[in-house]
């Protein structure tokens, strides 16, 4: 008897079968609703990619060892701001700096072990990138393909966190937790670690216009106070064993606007000459510059923090329904004399309901969050761009929001990208070059019409 043939699947099944491939593979790539697993696995790819960094590239000394020199005065008991110095120069840096690197003197062996300070600054790396795809997925903006790209392409990023171990991804880390305690309402604990952020490094203070019309247009007058006198109450309750000891010296050394930085680091200047680079009426121009952009963008900042607050409130109605409608059909059901399977199987119709109007009610949040997002991470931009002086680890204050910036333009896909390459390009160029720097305002100048021309719309 002769074997049975073994028939192959029809044509149009494979076909099916591919097409079913096809579009979940769009989905997964093209979808900003459908940011998890790319995120999952970048997340995953980052924390192999650093500790491959950490254990391969050689780690360059810039200011770990000046940190660790100004903390040690400290813990040697000196209070005076005036008194704790290192090799770069005098503390230039608020209280929570102190206390925050005075704890890694501690773990790291008084700062000797840098290999242990690098995976530290890995774990903080890798929690920043956790609460930033918290955002990418709450405002639904970004297209999981194009955060795979910025993702590995940017090199500088990397090198500023675990090769350079400075200060600012740790400011950084606290203001990105205070923005995603604000876009979930808990406004308190926002001003809690904004505060915190600002205590590290008074940077975080570029978002400060920003925090300020998003109180008043969410909060009560009240509400809004309170939470403006816990910014001040954390500042004053860790600056005050310094305030103590010399508080002008502390006021001065930890928030010195008018402080000249060096011309051998600039990013953004080294166009100019050193004489008018250190001009006082320089930056006194750029910071005119700075306000007058914040008064031609206020109007749509506080526009879209108003809407986000009324949107805040139906969409919170809507979620309650929600939750009311399901009790309501689980309660029905239990009450009808229905047998057990036939039971769970209306549970379950009334829970795929469910789940239809929670996906519709993602989707509208993720409109509502972008609301908050985007005046935040313009006033930012808006800073940097007219700060006196970038130097590379600068790039940490908003590399992280630029590739959801350039998806709030209207600007082409690839002219999208190219912007981000360019902008990339200017921060690795090192010594920077009069053709770097003005490129880097170009990008800047670009970015920031672009984002104007879409937020007047």
């Amino acid at each position: 008897m002769a074997p049975p043939t073994i028939r192959s699947a029809p044509k149009s099944t494979r076909r099916d079968t591919f097409k079913r491939f096809v579009n979940v593979s769009k989905k997964f790539l093209l979808d900003p609703h459908h940011l998890g697993p790319v995120c999952l696995l970048l997340f995953l790819a980052e924390a192999v990619c650093n500790a491959l960094i950490i254990e391969n590239v050689r780690y360059t000394e810039i200011d770990w060892v000046a940190y660790m020199q100004e903390v040690e005065g400290f813990l040697n008991g000196t209070l005076d701001y005036q008194q704790l110095k290192g090799d770069t120069g005098p503390l230039v840096y608020p209280a929570g700096f102190v206390y925050i690197f005075s704890a890694l003197y501690f773990v790291t062996n008084r700062g000797k072990n840098i290999h242990l300070a690098q995976y530290i600054f890995l774990v903080l790396y890798l929690l920043q990138t956790v609460l930033m795809h918290r955002i990418y997925r709450k405002t639904a903006k970004v297209p999981p393909y194009a955060l795979i790209i910025a993702t590995l392409t940017s090199l500088r990023i990397h090198s500023i966190f675990v090769l350079r171990l400075f200060n600012d991804p740790v400011a950084v880390l606290l203001f990105y937790i205070s923005l995603n305690l604000f876009v979930s309402n808990k406004w308190r604990w926002g001003s809690l670690f904004y505060s915190l952020a600002v205590s590290v490094k008074m940077n975080i203070l570029l978002y400060a216009p920003c925090l300020l019309v998003a109180y008043l247009t969410n909060l009560s007058y009240r509400e809004s106070f309170f939470n403006l006198f816990i910014c001040g109450f954390v500042q004053l309750v860790l600056a005050l064993p310094f305030l103590y000891a010399n508080p002008l010296g502390y006021l001065k050394g930890s928030f010195d606007l008018g402080r000249v930085f060096d011309h051998t680091w600039t990013v953004n200047y080294r166009f100019l000459p050193r004489e008018i680079f250190e001009n006082k009426y320089f930056h006194m121009g750029l910071l005119l510059l700075h306000v007058a952009l914040l008064v031609v963008f206020m109007p749509a900042l506080r526009r879209f923090l108003s809407s986000f607050a009324k949107l805040t409130v139906v969409s919170n109605a809507f979620n309650s329904q929600c939750e009311e409608e399901k009790r309501r059909i689980r309660k029905r059901a239990d009450g009808t004399g229905l047998k057990a399977s036939q039971k769970r199987s209306r549970s379950k119709d009334s829970q795929e309901s469910f789940y239809e109007e929670k996906l519709k009610l993602q989707n509208r949040m993720s409109k509502i969050a972008q609301l908050l997002i985007l005046p935040f991470f313009v006033t930012n931009l808006i800073g940097v761009a007219c700060a006196r002086s970038i130097h590379y680890q600068f790039y940490a204050w908003y590399y992280h929001s630029l590739l959801y910036l350039v998806f709030c333009t209207k600007l082409s896909k690839p002219s999208k990208f190219l912007l981000l390459g360019l902008i990339e390009y200017c921060y690795k160029t090192y010594p920077s070059t009069n053709f770097s720097s003005v490129l880097l305002h170009v990008c800047h100048g670009v970015l920031i019409f672009g984002l104007f021309q879409s937020m007047k719309a």
